[in-house]
């Protein structure tokens, strides 16, 4: 928006000064030859200062242009950065997951293994248990 006032603000002031100018040539109590001769050298004058400001609105929006080029460069750069550390950090998630995911497999394994056994013995133990009763009876 500042950049549109400040455009604003320089057409105003050529038109100005040029209808000023003019206007200031025509009130002059001048010849018609001598009048001509000033209008030309104001419009001439006019003419090379727009020049001036055509230039340098081409300097700065060349400039402009440069700098938000840059600024999306830097910005794409850290969007690639930072998309490739998620997605490390996502693989290394992955990884560690399936890591846990085998180690609760063993100890699920060792644990059934273990009641197995447990309960193997439990029911020997059970077994002898009874025979020893039933041979006491008999």
């Amino acid at each position: 928006m500042g950049d549109m006032n400040t455009k604003d603000f320089l057409i105003g002031t050529l038109i100005g000064g040029i209808v000023g100018a003019t206007t200031a040539l025509f009130l002059a109590p001048k010849s018609g030859k001598e009048l001509r001769s000033d209008i030309s050298e104001q419009a001439s004058a006019a003419y090379e200062k727009g020049n001036e400001w055509v230039d340098i609105a081409r300097e700065k929006s060349n400039n402009i242009a440069k700098s938000v080029t840059d600024q999306s460069m830097q910005v794409v750069e850290k969007v690639k950065d930072l998309s490739a550390s998620v997605k490390k950090e996502a693989e290394d998630q992955v990884n560690e997951a399936a890591s846990l995911a085998e180690d609760l497999k063993q100890d699920a394994k060792e644990a059934s293994e273990t009641i197995s056994e447990t309960v193997k013995n439990e029911i020997e133990e059970a077994e002898k248990e009874v025979r020893a009763n039933a041979n006491t009876e008999s």
